[in-house]
């Protein structure tokens, strides 16, 4: 896996760019994150397997939205593909459509844009012959369909007193702080950011859970840090959002 950073004028959107190549067939488990991801595959074949449904193969170029519960991604021999990482709230200056709506789903991207565009795109990455060509590639895809200057700075900052919190604050608290109306501070959060306010800070607090984990904590510490007074049920909900138990989770020690 190798990770890129996007030019100037996408980095206010764009976190980053990763290729993954796989010579002999690999898996990732891809735990809840908090951005939206484009994936171009220019080679190869990718199957998606999750809790809610039968494995399906993926289509040439999707998009994912935010979701609260992990995927097994299964990549055949001599596959590749690129994966674009939208900031919080960054992949609304490309797309006309409420974000929400894709929470949970992996769409092929031609549900959302015009098939002659992608297919032009798909074909000029299968035949590029570098990382640096096809980065300028997806690039020049981005910057043909971006259609804000900059992101709505009220739900930057409330993305960004969430991630300062690790996901523990009250929404409407929160919206208050912002001079939002609760009702309006939501609605423009799940259109822009994929998710609502309160389904964005509970993957915040578990991906701060996860990832500040040390070997020496006890399960019964895990739960109280991330809000539950019951362990059942916290296993219960961290197999939802890891699909593995917190001891086999930590125990393999591999997410992404």
């Amino acid at each position: 896996m190798q990770r890129f950073l996007p030019a100037d004028p996408l980095k206010p959107f764009v976190r980053a760019y990763l290729l993954i190549e796989s010579a002999t067939g690999t898996e990732n488990r891809v735990v809840p994150d908090t951005s939206i991801v484009l994936a171009f595959r220019y080679k190869g074949a990718i199957t998606q397997h999750t809790h809610e449904g039968q494995p399906r193969d993926l289509p040439f170029s999707a998009i994912t939205g935010l979701r609260k519960s992990s995927r097994l991604i299964r990549y055949a021999s001599d596959t590749a593909t690129l994966l674009v990482l939208f900031r919080e709230g960054g992949a609304a200056a490309f797309f006309r459509e409420p974000l929400h709506e894709l929470f949970g789903l992996s769409l092929s991207l031609d549900e959302l844009i015009g098939r002659r565009a992608l297919a032009e795109t798909e074909e000029r990455l299968a035949e590029a012959q570098n990382h640096a060509q096809r980065i300028a590639l997806v690039e020049r895809f981005l910057v043909a369909r971006l259609r804000s200057a900059k992101p709505e700075h009220r739900v930057n900052q409330a993305v960004s007193i969430l991630k300062t919190a690790h996901g523990h604050i009250g929404i409407k608290s929160l919206a208050q702080s912002l001079w939002f109306s609760q009702d309006a501070f939501e609605k423009q959060f799940r259109r822009a950011v994929g998710a609502s306010p309160k389904q964005f800070a509970s993957i915040l607090r578990f991906r701060h859970l996860i990832e500040s984990h040390a070997a020496d904590r006890s399960l019964t510490d895990l739960a109280y840090e991330a809000g539950y007074f019951d362990q059942a049920h916290f296993i219960k909900d961290f197999r939802s959002f890891t699909g593995q138990t917190p001891k086999a989770f930590f125990k393999t020690g591999r997410f992404w």
